[in-house]
């Protein structure tokens, strides 16, 4: 046999870093919250048609310098097309900030196209539809804990419950902008985690049956050693991805991309430190992997 990897060896300081950086993230949520975007707090919208292509980033130094740092700006179709959005339900505010960047950029003329109120009934709308995609991923865990077992149930949960507190402590702590495309992220990260710590559950199922003499730890250390090559690989070419995504995808897709960078990252981690190390305190045995077996019913065989 290859070399096997102590994984297991440094369980109990991997755990305990792992559960001070979750405290941390959930004070941050609870003191700071989320810093949520226009898509659940609602605000206003302003399309701006400029006479040549404009690059964003002078748009960006044109709202700051008239006080509108916090707005978030895009390309809107073709590149003299600028979309911006601005907290607020003022119905002047698209021509106070169109005045404001005719000014700063006097050269290139522009129009307002339009300017709508995002109220916040859909924000609500929104946090709903988020709120039964989460329940839905809940679904699986609960599906997982009964088709696999138990055991690797909650380590599964476990597992989730960190990669998704880390990431959201991140954005609070931070203060970044939570929208739709942040929860998008949040909710692929949840498909990628639980995939990623099946593939180890699966395997440590599979050398229980394999492995005679071995004991749970050493089982663990020799399945995570197995499927290291194939996580390894995953991660580097996914992370790869998104680091393209987050220098060249701008800023809409900046916190998007930043989210499933952190959500892999933890997600892979915690395949390894936190999902095994539950079935160690669970003490997970050969015994709980063999199916119960039917008791047939006593048959009286009395005249």
């Amino acid at each position: 046999m290859k070399r096997v990897i102590n994984f297991m060896g440094i369980r109990r300081v991997a755990f305990a870093a792992t559960l001070v950086l979750t405290l941390l993230s959930l004070v941050s949520l609870a003191v700071r919250g989320l810093n949520f975007g226009l898509d659940f707090t609602g605000g206003t919208l302003i399309e701006l048609s400029y006479e040549r292509p404009v690059e964003l980033s002078d748009v960006r130094a044109g709202l700051e310098t008239a006080g509108y740092g916090d707005a978030l700006v895009q390309s809107f179709g073709a590149t003299t097309d600028v979309l911006v959005r601005l907290k607020g339900d003022d119905p002047q505010l698209g021509e106070r900030v169109a005045s404001a960047l005719r000014q700063s950029a006097s050269d290139n003329p522009m129009t307002v196209k339009r300017a709508e109120f995002v109220g916040p009934a859909v924000g609500e709308e929104l946090r709903d539809q988020g709120a039964g995609h989460a329940a839905g991923a809940g679904g699986i865990l609960v599906y997982v804990a009964f088709r696999f077992q138990w055991k690797f149930g909650c380590g599964a949960v476990l597992s989730l419950f960190h990669d998704v507190i880390v990431t959201l402590g991140v954005f609070s702590f931070l203060q970044i902008p939570f929208d739709l495309t942040v929860l998008a992220a949040v909710l692929a990260i949840i498909g990628y985690s639980l995939n990623d710590t099946i593939v180890v559950f699966d395997r440590i199922r599979e050398n229980f049956r394999l492995l005679r003499k071995a004991d749970l730890v050493e089982n663990i250390n020799i399945s995570t050693t197995q499927t290291l090559l194939r996580t390894m690989a995953t991660s580097i070419s996914t992370l790869l991805a998104i680091l393209a995504l987050m220098l060249f995808g701008g800023e809409p897709l900046w916190g998007f991309s930043l989210a499933l960078f952190i959500g892999v990252m933890a997600g892979t981690y915690s395949s390894i430190y936190i999902a095994n190390v539950v079935l160690i305190w669970l003490k997970l045995t050969r015994d709980d992997l063999i199916p119960p077996v039917a008791q047939e019913a006593e048959t009286d065989l009395r005249p």
